[in-house]
This record gives structure tokens, C-alpha cells and sequence, in this order.
């Protein structure tokens, strides 16, 4: 489902209620292939329950928008305040992460009854007070918040079903990516040494954590002309890269012992053979797709193996300078990363997957964070996280652009997480 932001230069863009409609729709129809005890299950701390984002994004419309702009608004429940706060300490105490699987109420019914409410009042809102700028900015960081927990879903959804011994699919239809025979040679691309600018321009939606716009002084650097493949990443694994020390960070080779990582997330090995678990079923693994479902440690050593290193966030976004948004992302319909063939996606620089960088995520020099319960979305994460780049093939397009910053910490490996190579020219 193509989504347009009312703010991109098209022709046709929607009424911020239409696209609020769309984005909201979207979620609920992401969650159609589910069974109701699909919904329930929280499969590890980082990965909450389908019903809890439901509710969550809903109690985001609700507590940030609703509750201070529509007088009279009477909330829902008096106790989902403790029970869909993620991590705000100003709106007080909140289910610990880690519980939210262990609360079989309120029901999933009751929760699209939850869903349903909001998007009436928020519709009401909205007609009422056409041309506010200012409430109209919150909707859309609603919304962007709301596609940053769609991918949340489908990662989560392929996390649960990916634990489950019996390997339920999400959806048997998916289309399989296309499985060249030769993949796209891996080629270095050229930046000179000089001084650039990154960041947000100001124009159409960002998070705070983009802007401001600012100089970085970059020396010569080369950029790979596409993501590593499955492929290459199981010569380092023939090679003995999880056995080997000398590859890994510290902390990287501690935890990768610790939790007896020997190949990617969802890697299977049957019969002799490599398969891997996708959201469309069990399947055996294509070499020529991009390898995913890495930490930031599997990177940083397979990039050391390989006598590389990984880009910065700037050296990444620098190479975005004059390429267009597009590529493997949500609305290709793939839900998995594709070889590259270099037609659609110029290096695969968006979709596919997260491509990890060695850039912390701090805030940009002179960065001012919003004030308030906002300045917590971004603000209260910058701290023992690293910044990826790019998008998978589940952000949305309406979503991603070339400033836009992710963050996880270093051990995550289950969202769709990659390699692309740097080097110091």
C-alpha cells in the first residue's frame, strides 16, 4: 500500500485526515494474517506483544494529542496510561517492558474498540481545526511515530513466529525476490575529502534527532556500491569468523560466546543445507540476497575479516546526495531483502535493510530537542546506541529520507540489520 506524506512534492497528495485514515489502516492490515493468540505473545523483552503496539499507538494519540487539544475529550480507560506508556517518566509509572506479554487484558477486541475511538475523536480534531499548524505537526510526528511501530510489527511478527518450533507463516503468498545468477559486482565508489553538510534541510516532516543542518569535515573515503551478500557472509562464517577473537570488539566476542552465535538470526542449517526463516515461510537461503539480521558486532567483525571497515552515518548520507528515495521497501509487497541488480536501487543505499554505521547516536551539534513529554521520544535514547541508516524492506517509502536516523543498541539482531563495507581511500 503506497502511503504519500501530504508534505512530498506530488500532485496528488492526500488531506492530512485521508492520510491519517491510510497510515492507521495500515497497521490493522499488517495484523489481518494473525490468528488472536498470535496477538498475545511477547517471544523476548525488546519484542512487545502485536496488541500492546496496537493499543501503544493509539495511547500515543490519545495522551499526546487528545487529552491537551480536545476540550472535553474524556480518555478511555483510566488505566491505560500504565499499560501503553512506553518509556515517558513524566506521565508516570508503566508496565515494565519485559510484562507486557504476561497481561491478557484488556482483550485484542477491546483494543480495536480502543483504536476505533481515537481515530473519531482525532477525525473530529481535525476537521475542527483545519489550517492549525501546530496541531497538525503532532499528528504527523503521530503518524511517523505510528509507521516507526509498523515495522515493529512485521519484525516482531517474524520473531514470534521464528521461535515457534513449528515455523507458523505470516504469509504464504509472499513473492520470492528474484535470484539472479550473477549477483552485481561489488564495486567502490570515490568521495573526496572536503567539507560537507548533512542533516535535515527543514522542508516536510523530520525528528528532532535530524537537525539541525550543519557541517562535517570528511576525509577521502570509498563506499560500497551494494549491501554484502548472504553469500559473502558465509565465507566468513567458513572461515571460522565466529571461532576467531581477533575479528570481534570486545564486547562483540563476550556476547556473541554468551549467546553462542554461530550465524545470522533465523540461519537453520537442515540436512547439510542453509535455510533461513522468513515472513513468508521457510526458505533455503539465496546467496545473492543481502545478508540480514546482523548486530552491529557480526558488522563490525565480518568488516574486520574482510579487511574493511564500516561507514560513519555522514560517509552514508553524503552518498545520498543526489539519488533518489526509492528501492525494497514495505510497499514492494516482498517483506524480505532482494539481490541487486543495480535498476532499482541505485547501491541499495534504501530498503533491503538497516545498514549499520559506527556513528553514536548523539544529538547534532547545536540540536535543541523539542520541550516536554516530545523531547522524551528521541532525547531519552541518545545513549549506548549506534546510528543505521536507510530503511529495510518494511519501512515505508512515505517514511524514510536520507537524513533520517535509527538507532539500536549493538547486540540487536532482530530487525532487518546489514552490511555495507567503507573504506579509508
Amino acid at each position: 500500500m503506497l502511503i504519500t506524506h501530504p508534505n512530498s512534492p506530488t500532485s496528488n497528495q492526500p488531506s492530512l485526515s485521508a492520510y491519517y485514515q491510510q497510515i492507521r489502516q495500515l497497521s490493522e492490515q499488517i495484523c489481518q494474517p494473525l490468528e488472536i493468540e498470535d496477538y498475545v505473545v511477547q517471544s523476548m523483552a525488546d519484542a512487545s506483544p502485536i496488541k500492546w503496539h496496537l493499543a501503544h499507538t493509539a495511547w500515543f494519540f490519545e495522551a499526546f494529542i487528545l487529552v491537551p487539544h480536545l476540550k472535553g475529550y474524556r480518555i478511555f480507560h483510566p488505566n491505560y496510561d500504565y499499560l501503553f506508556n512506553s518509556y515517558y517518566e513524566s506521565l508516570g509509572k508503566r508496565v515494565p517492558a519485559a510484562q507486557r506479554g504476561t497481561l491478557s487484558r484488556p482483550t485484542v477486541a477491546e483494543i480495536y474498540r480502543y483504536r476505533a475511538s481515537v481515530d473519531e475523536a482525532i477525525q473530529s480534531l481535525i476537521a475542527a481545526n483545519s489550517g492549525n499548524s501546530e496541531l497538525e505537526a503532532l499528528i504527523i510526528l503521530g503518524l511517523n511515530h505510528e509507521q516507526q511501530h509498523q515495522e515493529f510489527l512485521l519484525t516482531n511478527i517474524k520473531h514470534i513466529f521464528g521461535n515457534n518450533p513449528l515455523r507458523p507463516i505470516y504469509n504464504p503468498n509472499l513473492p520470492i525476490p528474484p535470484a539472479p545468477s550473477v549477483v552485481k559486482p561489488l564495486e567502490w565508489l570515490n568521495y573526496p575529502a572536503q567539507l560537507y553538510e548533512i542533516g535535515h534541510n527543514g522542508k516536510g516532516f523530520a525528528f528532532d534527532n535530524e537537525q539541525p543542518r550543519h557541517q562535517v569535515y570528511l576525509q577521502d573515503y570509498q563506499l560500497a556500491s551494494r549491501l554484502i551478500t548472504n553469500g559473502e557472509y558465509l565465507e566468513f562464517i567458513q572461515a571460522g569468523g565466529y571461532n576467531n577473537p581477533d575479528y570481534w570488539l570486545s564486547e562483540g566476542w563476550k556476547t556473541a560466546q554468551s549467546q553462542q552465535w554461530q550465524a545470522p538470526l533465523y540461519w537453520e542449517q537442515i540436512d547439510g543445507d542453509w535455510w533461513l526463516m522468513t515472513l513468508g515461510g521457510m526458505r533455503r537461503l539465496n546467496e545473492n540476497e543481502p545478508v540480514c539480521h546482523l548486530s552491529f558486532y557480526e558488522t563490525d567483525a565480518y568488516a574486520r575479516w574482510a579487511g574493511k571497515r564500516l561507514p560513519t552515518e555522514a560517509e552514508w548520507e553524503i552518498a545520498t546526495a543526489n539519488l533518489p528515495v526509492k528501492g525494497n521497501l514495505l510497499e514492494t509487497g516482498l517483506l524480505h531483502p532482494k539481490p541487486a541488480t543495480g535498476s532499482d536501487s541505485p547501491q541499495q543505499l534504501f530498503g533491503d535493510v538497516w545498514e549499520w554505521t559506527t556513528s553514536t547516536h548523539q544529538p547534532y551539534p547545536g540540536c535543541r530537542l523539542e520541550a516536554g513529554i516530545i523531547g522524551e521520544y528521541n532525547g531519552k535514547l541518545m545513549c549506548n546506541r549506534l546510528v543505521l541508516r536507510g530503511g529495510s524492506c518494511v519501512t515505508s517509502l512515505s517514511h524514510i529520507r536520507p537524513t533520517y536516523r535509527n538507532f539500536y543498541p549493538p547486540a540487536t539482531r532482530w530487525q532487518f540489520t546489514g552490511i555495507r563495507l567503507a573504506d579509508t581511500d
